[in-house]
């Protein structure tokens, strides 16, 4: 299946969730303190850099790729405290976890509807 444009053109509440995400993600080592930790404040910057990217990409004009992208900058946020070795930094790694999370649920229900949408109309 192409991962073509998408009918809803920027009007899906998961794009905003991510775009949001994107940018805590990105603010958290000064709003949390945790700036001081180059490995955990540089991941939350590229990783919040790419989730918001990801979401004004998808909120212009929507292609199911930018949500797999996203789907996996939320599922490396998640991971990253513990393969990157920064676990021990409680507020750096729940920040990672809890918004990968969101990040990661918003993009798999995403590619849901568009998916189940596609199959919708050309039924």
């Amino acid at each position: 299946m192409a991962m073509e444009t998408s009918w809803r053109g920027g009007r899906s509440v998961q794009d905003w969730i991510n775009l949001v995400c994107g940018v805590l993600l990105f603010i958290s080592p000064w709003a949390l303190g945790y700036s001081g930790d180059l490995m955990a404040a540089r991941t939350a910057w590229v990783g919040g850099g790419v989730i918001a990217v990801m979401g004004i990409a998808a909120l212009v004009q929507f292609a199911e790729w930018e949500d797999w992208v996203a789907l996996i900058a939320g599922v490396l946020m998640i991971i990253s405290p513990w393969v990157l070795g920064f676990a021990a930094m409680h507020f750096a790694a729940w920040t990672m976890v809890v918004l990968g999370l969101i990040v990661a649920l918003a993009s798999v229900s995403e590619i849901w509807t568009v998916r189940n949408h596609q199959t919708t109309v050309s039924s």
